[in-house]
Order: structure tokens, then C-alpha cells, then sequence
């Protein structure tokens, strides 16, 4: 069902990429890093590749191999726009065509002290930050993205953050699983690794009330451990990883219900101002601050050694870093290699290297049999076509 969607031209896919990577030690934006694969492609060209990949996966479950294009709708900051868009432009869109990728920015708003009163970045001009991932549906009108949306037949919307390097961009099998479930949106989501994971959990406002999520931030320690008494299990535990599923009618309708609402969060930061790097509030809307407006959602559970890679640190940081990122898609990888017939050589260093499949030539492990079966692949080796 979602290959038949995709064939038809009714999705698209919206890549949230208004943050830079100063967290990596990097002044680029953050899809442009690139996290030390063998292949060394940028998670930009990572998710380009497989967005071709599914492409012709859609182009192929057609009886006619029609051409199939997804247009995929890039969200900028004015801090990463330049930058991003002379990145695509050096690298000839990774191979896409330059009419399905289209460049929009998002907002900005101003950073506030403590005390509630404005931060100056100078004696003339206020601290500004771009207005978080929920951004994205005021810049979505404001860009007339949504029109153009319609204009091309889109039907259904793939969101998702730029910085997981295991997102599996136009991903069939949930688009397939919510259109069978005939919901207005849908999530991926994960199980919590502990207690206090740094991710929002979806959680019922009232008892019988609409879901929605709660951030991390905004999680008590009492109900980061709560416990259901009937599973013996986190009583909060579905993590939300910023993959989901919108509808084009229901992102018409969220975006003019958010932007009566204006629904802030709340982030203290270290904020540069005229006086100095100063502790400050830093305003944000999140992308999930649209689905208590949803009539219905759908949460489809996935693994998170499959699908969850995030990069939000440096190197050599214990977790969600450019090395746990890798290690992570590696080990995926050799999995997927020595389930096609293949196997791979020793490398002694229990994952610090290993195989990298290119996207062009895999999405989820499909397709590797011929190509596999009886070899031995060394350690810092893409497989490609």
C-alpha cells in the first residue's frame, strides 16, 4: 500500500534541518556533517540516497516502471539557509532532480532573561533563535509550501529531524501501516532505554483525553519512574523520535489552529548578548505540539538499533554521538550482509569499524543476496552497486 501511495505521487517528505552543528564542533548546518562512515557521506546525502532508493522501489512494484519522483521540502533557518543551499547545489542534489527539492525557512523569536526582559545581542538589535522544529507550520503557510503541496497531488507528508542517521526517509511500511489505519497522523515510536532518557513520551492529556507528547523537560521524576502496575513496566514509556506521518488536510487545519493558540515552550540556554554569554530563555514550539489537534493518531513501535541513530554530541561522547551513530549503522549493515549469505572479516575492535551498504543500493537489508552470498567484506568498506 505505501509503495502503490509513493508511485501514485502522493507523498511527500519534510526534513526539519534549521539547527547548526555547534553541539559536533561544527559551524555548518547539521546535515552536512559527516559522521566518519567509510563512504564519507554527509547525513544529507545519506537521506537523499534513500529517498532514490525508495523511488525506485515504487518505480518497480508498478506494472509500467513509471518514473516515480517525491518531492522532498527542506526546512532552513536564517542561521543554515545559505549554507544548505549551496551544499545541494555543490553536490548536484546527490543525484536528485532539482525541481522535487524545495528550500524553506523557518522563524525566529526573541531570547528573554529571567527576569522576562529582552536580550540585546547589541546595543541596537535583540537575541534572536530560530522558533524550534514546530516552527514548521507557520513556515509551511508562510512559504506557501502547502499550496505547492497541493498542487502536486500530495496526499500524505513524511516529517522528520535531520539528525538521525538511521531515519528511514519515505518509509513504505508506515506510510502503508497508516493509510491502513485511516488516521489523521502517526508516529514512530520507540521504547524508553531507561527512566530518564532525554526524549518526550506521548502520554493522554486527562483521563480520556486527546494524546499528545510530554517533553523530557517537562516530565517529573515522578512520572519518569511511574510504574503501570498491571505490565510491571515504565507506565511512560513510548518515546517520541520525531518520525512522523501528517496528512495534507490535517496540516491545513493545525496550522490555523496553532497559530491562534501560539503555544511556547520554555528552553534556558546560554544566550550571547551585549553584555556577555549570559543564562537566558530561549522560546520554542515543538512539532509535536500538533497531535492533541489530531480527531485520531496512530503510534507504530520500531527498533531502535534500526531506526534511532541520533547525532546531538561530539565525539566522544558516550551516547548519541558521531560514534555511537556509526557504530550503530554499522552494526545494522553487517547484520544485513551476513543475513543476505555474506560474512564479514574480523575486524578485532567489536564494531568501531565495520561495512557501510550505500542506500543506492539497500533500504532495509532487501535486495543483497546476489551480491553477498559467499564473500567476505573487509572492515571500512561501502558496499555499492
Amino acid at each position: 500500500m505505501g509503495l502503490r501511495a509513493i508511485s501514485e505521487g502522493k507523498l511527500a517528505v519534510l526534513l526539519l534541518s534549521g539547527g547548526q552543528g555547534t553541539r559536533l564542533g561544527s559551524k555548518d548546518p547539521k546535515g552536512c556533517f559527516n559522521i566518519g562512515l567509510p563512504s564519507g557521506k554527509s547525513l544529507f546525502q545519506l537521506q537523499a540516497e534513500r529517498i532514490l532508493r525508495v523511488q525506485k522501489l515504487a518505480s518497480q512494484s508498478t506494472t509500467n516502471g513509471k518514473v516515480v519522483k517525491v518531492p522532498w521540502y527542506i526546512m532552513t533557518s536564517p542561521f543554515t539557509d545559505s549554507a544548505t543551499k549551496k551544499f545541494f547545489q555543490n553536490r548536484k542534489y546527490f543525484g536528485l532532480e532539482q525541481d522535487q527539492v524545495m528550500f524553506f525557512q523557518q522563524g525566529t523569536l526573541p531570547c528573554i532573561s529571567k527576569d522576562g526582559r529582552f536580550i540585546m545581542s547589541n546595543p541596537y538589535k535583540m537575541a534572536m533563535a530560530p522558533d524550534g522544529n514546530g516552527g514548521v507550520y507557520a513556515a509551511l503557510k508562510s512559504s506557501r509550501c502547502l499550496e505547492d503541496m497541493a498542487r502536486r497531488g500530495i496526499k500524505y507528508v513524511d516529517v522528520y529531524s535531520v539528525d538521525n542517521t538511521l531515519v528511514r526517509v519515505a518509509d513504505p511500511l508506515f506510510l502503508g501501516y497508516w493509510i491502513d489505519q485511516g488516521t489523521s497522523c502517526a508516529a514512530k515510536v520507540i521504547k524508553k532505554a531507561y527512566p530518564q532518557e532525554r526524549v518526550g513520551v506521548f502520554v493522554h492529556h486527562g483521563k480520556g483525553g486527546p494524546v499528545g507528547v510530554a517533553e523530557y523537560t517537562e516530565l517529573g521524576a515522578d512520572l519518569q519512574f511511574a510504574i503501570n502496575q498491571e505490565t510491571g513496566r515504565l507506565a511512560y514509556k513510548w518515546s517520541n523520535v520525531c518520525m512522523h506521518m501528517f496528512s495534507l488536510d490535517f496540516l491545513h487545519t493545525v496550522v490555523e489552529e496553532l497559530e491562534k493558540d501560539s503555544i511556547y515552550h520554555l528552553a534556558e540556554k546560554k544566550i550571547q548578548s551585549v553584555d556577555g554569554v549570559i543564562d537566558g530563555i530561549k522560546l520554542e514550539q515543538f512539532i509535536f505540539d500538533s497531535i492533541p489537534y489530531a480527531p485520531s493518531i496512530s503510534l507504530f513501535e520500531v527498533i531502535r538499533e534500526e531506526e534511532f541513530a541520533p547525532v546531538k554530541n561530539a565525539s566522544g561522547a558516550t551516547t548519541d554521538s558521531p560514534d555511537t551513530a556509526r557504530a550503530l549503522l554499522q552494526r545494522l549493515h553487517m547484520g544485513w550482509v551476513v543475513s543476505a549469505g555474506g560474512s564479514i572479516a574480523n575486524t578485532g575492535t567489536a564494531y568501531a569499524s565495520g561495512v557501510e551498504v550505500s542506500p543506492l543500493l539497500s533500504y532495509a537489508g532487501e535486495g543483497l543476496e546476489d551480491l553477498c552470498r559467499g564473500r567476505t567484506f573487509h572492515a571500512s568498506t561501502e558496499i555499492h552497486a
